[in-house]
């Protein structure tokens, strides 16, 4: 090994030490996927990152160097729909030097300038050999990727997979307990109704619709206003008995 690519190795080392130090401290999935986006385009200079993440059959574009407000978490892709489809379906990273938009697995989203850059490095994020997301880079001209910023970009997918899964089943089970939150919320609200117009527990749910439609707020803040209104009406009765 000569001196140039025994410093290379070094800091390469380095640079996946502090990942995996910063990264196992990061909590949140937004906050992992920033990091992901932070490393990968200072290891391997580039004018674009963006990291998709798997969520059932599609991937979902969570997080990107450039700012992308409208399309973050909102711009998805089958699998095996474009090379970033590619790259999920085979579990194999995939290097264009040039002409990125003629590769024939290439999916244009117009909403992204970058989709006309010339390179493209697309890597799969494993978790035991799971699909857990995928690391996209682009260069604005020709760029050839050598083995080494494959291999490095690939290890930090390796790193992070289990992190960004284990975050994502996170936020998973916070939104799936709001939703339980909010559907026990809307059953309580729906007694009282039924109790205090005396009508059914169908039509307490549908004047609830009515309201969420009229006043343009969800279901939630409907409920939420009624028993607050609820608990109001029984204090002021328990002080005018008292």
């Amino acid at each position: 090994m000569n001196v140039h690519s025994a410093s290379d190795a070094h800091r390469d080392i380095d640079v996946l030490h502090e990942i995996g130090e910063r990264i196992a401290a990061a909590g949140p999935l937004s906050t992992v996927l920033k990091l992901v986006v932070e490393f990968v385009s200072a290891v391997v200079k580039c004018d674009s990152c963006f990291v998709y993440v798997r969520e059932a059959d599609e991937l979902i574009l969570r997080a990107s160097q450039n700012p992308h407000a409208e399309v973050v978490d909102r711009l998805k892709l089958r699998m095996g729909e474009g090379i970033t489809g590619w790259v999920a379906e085979h579990k194999k990273p995939v290097a264009i030097t040039s002409g990125a938009l003629l590769d024939p697995r290439f999916q244009l989203f117009r909403e992204l300038p970058e989709d006309r850059f010339e390179a493209f490095l697309s890597v799969p994020i494993l978790c035991r050999d799971q699909l857990v997301g995928v690391i996209n880079l682009q260069h604005r001209e020709a760029h050839g990727h050598s083995q080494r910023e494959i291999n490095l970009v690939s290890t930090i997918g390796f790193l992070v997979g289990p992190e960004i899964e284990s975050a994502r089943l996170e936020t998973e089970s916070g939104r799936f307990a709001e939703l339980a939150g909010a559907r026990k919320l809307v059953e309580t609200v729906q007694r009282i109704l039924q109790r205090n117009l005396g009508i059914s527990e169908e039509g307490a749910y549908l004047l609830l619709q009515k309201e969420s439609r009229q006043r343009r707020k969800s279901m939630k803040e409907i409920a939420e206003a009624i028993l607050i209104a609820e608990e109001i009406t029984h204090g002021q009765t328990r002080q005018a008995s008292s």
